[in-house]
């Protein structure tokens, strides 16, 4: 068991340094205009990290013991697919979750 006292430490340290990390954007910088290039890498910041935090879940998933399954396969395309050809991304997510729940229904 983690004494409490490092446990606090710990969390009062990790809190710390995520104010930092964000006060040197907003801040420091959030009242100056950011050059165009950081604009630009900055749009991408959401489609870097989303698929980053789902792939390990569709492909090693915790439910299933770390095996790939057609459920997850099929939800993670068909949510793909929808946000590719409607651009719309509640709608993807809708119709992934309703794959993904419908293939575990059927599958099981």
């Amino acid at each position: 068991m983690i004494e409490p006292v490092a446990l606090w430490t710990v969390i009062i340290l990790l809190g710390l340094g995520s104010f930092g990390l964000r006060f040197v954007f907003t801040g420091l910088v959030g009242d100056r205009p950011l050059p165009a290039w950081v604009l630009r890498h900055l749009r991408y910041t959401a489609v870097a990290v989303l698929p980053g935090l789902v792939a390990p879940l569709v492909v090693w998933p915790e439910a299933t013991g770390g095996q790939l399954d057609a459920p997850r396969l099929a939800a993670a395309l068909v949510t793909l697919a929808a946000g590719l050809w409607t651009r719309n991304v509640v709608l993807s997510i809708c119709l992934g979750a309703a794959t993904l729940y419908g293939g575990l229904y059927l599958l099981g």
